[in-house]
């Protein structure tokens, strides 16, 4: 027992030499430059933050700097919509938060202390900007290495209940050959362009991403993402499908989602929902383990104008019928999904939401339509299919989609013009 708590004092001793090893060597080497939309007040609260970085000082005028300046430029990310946030503020916002983790990380820190830096990390990796050539996700990886497998040992990943949910049998409903989505294994980007994207046919792709390290190397389980990401903070949308009233956002760290949600300890009932753009961003870990399908070269855009989006969540998650304006390459990589497909033809039989907010969604419920409200749903013809791992659905700008995941489920999207 001795020799693990001193274990984990030098490596808490160390952690700051390898972060402050990050760190530019010098106060005049640590860039401090903003717009004069920053108020020289905040200029000069950051430039003494920056100060006390290189000098001994009481830990707790470092945090309470860093604090001023998190408080204050929060203030400005929450004012007005995200897209008029002034990208300045955002690099304040990032600034304070590497302020609090130096200050978290300086002296004799606690695993609590180590915890609460990574968070703070994520916070400025999904609020802030980038500064300094992404010095956040450099110490971010540093942090996780220190929490690393003390939080989860790999045994306990994947205990009884996920056995349970990979052997139950969820309802599927039957696809006949007439409305099944064609399936097509490897085609040539000719033969995609020509019949498919072309045309806007959605289609099942096969056998174009069986080399992802996703399902080789690094096969995704629960296990091997409470490893590479468990302490992570991550946004969760609460709620079954987010046209329902009790639906709602939250952070949570991903090992707390997985419990809570996927896992349902403690006999939680809600569902929770990974779905975000940033996580790839957030965890290049993962990242590594995908890969932009080549069909994506056929787009009008650059490699960078693709969205690519994380969908993880347990059986029963909806996502209710809704169109999206850019083409989508749906990936399974763990679970099964039922989907449902409608032309953008169809779209008066489908009764979209009036309002602006949900003008791109369906007021019907799918498998249980009201048919007396929603006359013309039953007459709109659709395409249906079951996506299994290793499938990509092929979903055209536009047409309208629904899906339910049939089992524990994570897929990566795709969305390019």
């Amino acid at each position: 027992h001795s020799d693990s708590l001193t274990q984990t004092f030098l490596s808490m001793a160390t952690l700051w030499s390898k972060i402050s090893a990050a760190l530019p060597p010098s106060e005049e080497d640590f860039p401090l430059q903003f717009s004069d939309r920053v108020e020289p007040s905040v200029v000069e609260m950051l430039k003494r933050s920056r100060r006390l970085l290189y000098r001994e000082t009481a830990e707790g005028s470092r945090m309470l700097q860093a604090q001023i300046i998190l408080d204050y430029s929060w203030e400005k990310l929450n004012m007005g919509t995200w897209r008029h946030v002034d990208k300045d503020w955002r690099r304040v916002y990032s600034y304070g938060c590497l302020f609090k983790v130096a200050a978290l990380c300086r002296r004799d820190p606690s695993a609590d202390d180590v915890q609460q830096a990574v968070r703070t990390c994520d916070m400025a990796l999904l609020m802030g900007a980038a500064i300094m050539d992404d010095i956040l996700q450099v110490i971010v990886q540093i942090l996780q290495k220190e929490v690393g497998e003390s939080t989860h040992d790999e045994d306990e990943g994947e205990p009884s209940e996920v056995k349970r949910i990979k052997t139950a049998r969820p309802h599927v409903p039957v696809i006949t050959d007439e409305l099944a989505v064609p399936r097509v294994k490897c085609p040539s980007l000719e033969s995609f362009s020509a019949n498919y994207l072309l045309p806007h046919k959605p289609a099942i792709l096969e056998g174009i991403v069986d080399h992802w390290p996703a399902f080789n190397q690094h096969p995704w389980s629960i296990a091997y993402l409470r490893s590479v990401a468990g302490c992570r903070t991550v946004p969760v949308e609460v709620g079954s499908r987010y046209t329902d009233e009790e639906w709602s956002q939250t952070l949570l760290t991903l090992n707390d989602f997985m419990d809570r949600y996927i896992l349902k300890k403690g006999g939680a009932k809600a569902v929770g929902y990974l779905a975000q753009h940033q996580l790839f961003d957030q965890i290049p870990e993962l990242k590594e383990d995908i890969r932009l399908p080549d069909y994506c070269c056929l787009g009008e855009g650059d490699e960078e104008d693709i969205t690519v989006n994380a969908w993880f969540g347990p059986e029963g998650t909806v996502s209710p019928l809704h169109q999206d304006p850019q083409h989508n390459f749906l990936a399974q990589v763990v679970g099964s999904k039922y989907i449902r497909l409608y032309s953008p033809e169809e779209t008066d039989k489908l009764y979209p939401h009036q309002s602006q907010l949900l003008h791109n969604t369906s007021q019907v419920e799918v498998e249980n339509p009201d048919l007396g409200r929603f006359p013309d749903f039953a007459k709109a013809p659709y395409l249906d299919c079951v996506l299994q791992p290793g499938d990509v659905l092929f979903i055209p700008a536009r047409h309208w989609h629904y899906v339910r995941s049939l089992e524990l489920s994570f897929s990566v999207s795709f969305w390019w013009s």
